[in-house]
């Protein structure tokens, strides 16, 4: 196979699977708004599945593959993509949070992305050995326009203490990210909470997350060494959206979290 132009199957499972769609289709002689009739979407809906801006869901495939005869493959492809980990999924992630219209984010070790001061941020860059430090960091603080946009999201943030008191790039670094984070918390647009560490073990030590939610749909990301996973069907988005509450439920409340930061910021010295 010649790669098609505009995706290269190569670069992940979930590429492969993107530009297969197209292959087929093309090989089949059919417009994309015959394969939208197919699947129940829209040509534009098409279009985005073959340049792998949105993932096939599992009836998708599976209709595909009964329709074409494949033999299960799509479905087989999506279902290796799915439990594996992708660098795509995060650039994916990153379109859906600059559309966002409510953010709900878990951090268990590190503030979130759309938090972080830019010294913190570059310190944790850093210390992670990116490849490419500033192209890192200039990506980082863009995706922080979302929130200057004239109706910015609302945020609702979860924080797990002990990504307040670990000292990032410095106690100095760590007094002025946690002074953000109070300026933050009181915008009218976000809420931001403390998980205390006296809560003991909770669901949110498996990992951090963000469930987003946008004009026409939700997802949710799972952060992961090597690529984390992007959650795009309903059911899975709706296990996150519990998990965020079930923490949250255990979480201080806007004024004590408030309070935490301050006492943790006089004893950062």
């Amino acid at each position: 196979m010649t790669p098609l132009p505009g995706i290269n199957p190569d670069e992940s499972l979930w590429s492969w699977l993107a530009f297969d769609l197209r292959f087929y289709r093309e090989a089949r002689g059919l417009t994309q708004a015959e394969v939208g009739k197919i699947i129940g979407v829209t040509k534009q809906q098409v279009h985005n599945l073959e340049s792998g801006i949105r993932k096939p869901s599992k009836t998708q495939t599976r209709t595909l593959d009964a329709a074409w005869g494949t033999g299960g493959h799509f479905s087989r492809l999506r279902k290796y993509a799915e439990e594996g980990h992708d660098l795509n999924w995060f650039r994916a992630f990153v379109l859906y949070e600059a559309r966002a219209r409510s953010i709900r984010t878990y951090t268990s070790s590190v503030i979130h992305g759309l938090l972080q001061t830019p010294e913190y941020a570059r310190a944790l860059l850093v210390a992670g050995y990116v490849d490419d430090v500033d192209a890192a960091f200039a990506a980082r603080m863009s995706r922080q326009e979302v929130l200057a946009r004239p109706q910015p999201p609302d945020v609702w943030a979860l924080i797990n203490e002990s990504a307040l008191d670990q000292p990032v790039g410095g106690p100095e670094v760590m007094r002025r990210q946690l002074a953000h984070l109070l300026e933050a918390s009181r915008l009218p647009n976000v809420v931001l909470r403390a998980v205390p560490r006296r809560v003991g073990a909770h669901m949110g030590l498996d990992g951090s997350f963000t469930v987003i939610s946008t004009k026409g749909e939700n997802v949710a990301y799972l952060e992961a060494l090597g690529g984390g996973r992007l959650a795009q069907e309903s059911a899975d988005v709706a296990k996150f959206a519990v998990r965020f509450d079930r923490i949250g439920a255990d979480a201080m409340s806007r004024t004590d979290s408030r309070a935490l930061i301050e006492r943790i910021m006089e004893a950062m010295t």
